[in-house]
């Protein structure tokens, strides 16, 4: 008897042992996460214009800023999840897997031109938009919204529109806005590739300035 019961108080340690080394090894092979280390992460969302379209990978607006924010910014980042071609819809799908996945603290939001370019209703451009900055904001992030502009061909109700739909969101939520990411390179026509609708590398710190200045008030 006092043997089984010596054994038995062997085999709930040698249990007890191997939980606990178990339960140390799951804690060290952990990830590390940008909130664990204290670092605050600003995402980007955007189109081909935040992508870097034609680019190389260092010289769009995105890349030029995430270098700045490392220089001057201590314990923020840059998160670039910004797909060539995207919408307002596509924007509004994946927003939910990207702020679990990241944990932003600034979410900036450059859609729109592809909804327009299509002539995509304006009330769904709207509520995609709205959608995304109501999920950011829920999870407890600032957001910074990026307008464009369309060309007048669309006709004039069309543009004005589509301009007030940036407006309008950002009066509603009490976000930030920078009404026209192409502004300082609109009327420039060297400053666009063949395509006349993507800026070429020398115009990207152009954009990476006229962005700052919307969003360096964020990154407190």
């Amino acid at each position: 008897m006092r043997y089984a019961a010596w054994r038995r108080r062997v085999q709930c340690a040698i249990g007890l042992l191997a939980l606990w080394i178990s339960a140390l090894m799951t804690v060290q092979a952990a990830p590390v996460t940008a909130a664990a280390q204290g670092t605050r992460t600003v995402l980007v969302m955007g189109d081909s214009l935040s992508a870097g379209y034609g680019l190389a990978a260092a010289q769009g607006w995105v890349a030029l800023t995430a270098d700045r924010v490392a220089r001057t910014k201590p314990g923020w980042r840059v998160v670039n999840a910004s797909i060539s071609g995207e919408t307002t819809a596509g924007g509004a799908a994946r927003i939910a897997g990207e702020l679990q996945r990241h944990k932003p603290a600034v979410v900036v939001i450059e859609l729109g031109a592809n909804d327009g370019l299509r002539g995509l209703p304006l009330a769904q451009s709207r509520a995609n938009l709205d959608r995304m900055i109501r999920a950011a904001t829920g999870a407890g992030a600032k957001v910074l919204l990026i307008g464009m502009r369309m060309p007048p061909n669309l006709g004039r109700e069309y543009t004005q529109g589509f301009a007030d739909n940036y407006s309008a969101l950002a009066k509603q939520h009490g976000t930030a806005l920078l009404p026209f990411l192409l502004e300082p390179i609109a009327l420039d026509r060297s400053a666009y590739q063949a395509d006349n609708l993507h800026p070429v590398a020398s115009a990207q710190p152009k954009l990476r300035d006229h962005v700052w200045t919307a969003l360096a008030p964020l990154l407190k």
